[in-house]
């Protein structure tokens, strides 16, 4: 494996916008991918974790970047991440979506309340992931209201993100810190379980550099509207000046 890891290790975050915005702006060019590319070169996390972040911010079901999710994996794989690593990863990132149920399931329950209306759930069906989930103290009490709900959907559900979450891919401190990635980002900002899992990171051994640092890790994909946006405004440009000249 090449020393530098890749290229990776002078972009971070940045596509090819990044060159182009040298051109128009070096100034603010500058500035801003010396505060983006900060997390690459500090230290705090190993490069492969912060690839591993890179990854989760961008393939979670709330953002689906394809050109940043194809960027960080490379640059996970070129720092050591194995295929099992980057996939645990990109599992995580679609149990992600529970939250809608996290937030609307409550809701559901207080307005059906108060419109007089209640679940038809005559037997309740067996839910052995759940059940060993309560036993070993795993169950989170923002999961009773879609359990209440709908039992046998709610236990299917677990039973897939138990096979994840208990396979021991990664460690338990990384598992942590890409699940507050996770819930902190930009375009989640879940505060219950940003809570949670800083708490759990803690407990498992992190740092608080550390956890600044997966905050850090967040904020920095906002670039993504530059590698987005850039190139198209290069097309434009070019567009309308080429108009101008057949005109």
């Amino acid at each position: 494996m090449n020393p530098r890891a890749d290229e990776q290790s002078d972009t971070g975050p940045w596509g090819d916008a990044l060159q182009r915005l040298h051109e128009w702006e070096p100034a603010w060019a500058n500035t801003c991918a010396r505060m983006a590319t900060n997390p690459w070169r500090s230290g705090v996390l190993p490069r492969k974790l912060v690839e591993l972040i890179g990854v989760a911010v961008n393939a979670a079901c709330t953002n689906l970047n394809p050109e940043g999710t194809r960027r960080h994996i490379r640059g996970a794989l070129q720092a050591g991440a194995t295929r099992a690593e980057v996939l645990m990863v990109l599992k995580m990132a679609s149990l992600l979506s529970i939250h809608s149920c996290s937030l609307g399931a409550p809701i559901l329950l207080e307005e059906g309340k108060a419109a007089g209306a209640r679940p038809k759930l005559k037997v309740k069906p067996a839910t052995p992931a759940c059940d060993q989930m309560k036993a070993i103290g795993q169950w989170n009490d923002a999961w009773d209201p879609f359990y209440e709900l709908d039992p046998a959907w709610t236990d299917a559900f677990m039973a897939t993100g138990g096979g994840v979450y208990a396979s021991g891919v990664l460690p338990a401190k990384d598992v942590e810190l890409l699940s507050i990635a996770f819930d902190v980002s930009y375009t989640h900002m879940y505060a219950p379980g940003t809570r949670r899992h800083i708490r759990n990171a803690l407990a498992a051994g992190a740092t608080m550099e550390e956890i600044m640092e997966v905050l850090k890790l967040c904020v920095v994909q906002g670039v993504q509207a530059c590698n987005l946006g850039v190139p198209i405004l290069d097309e434009e440009m070019a567009r309308l000046n080429d108009a101008a000249r057949a005109g």
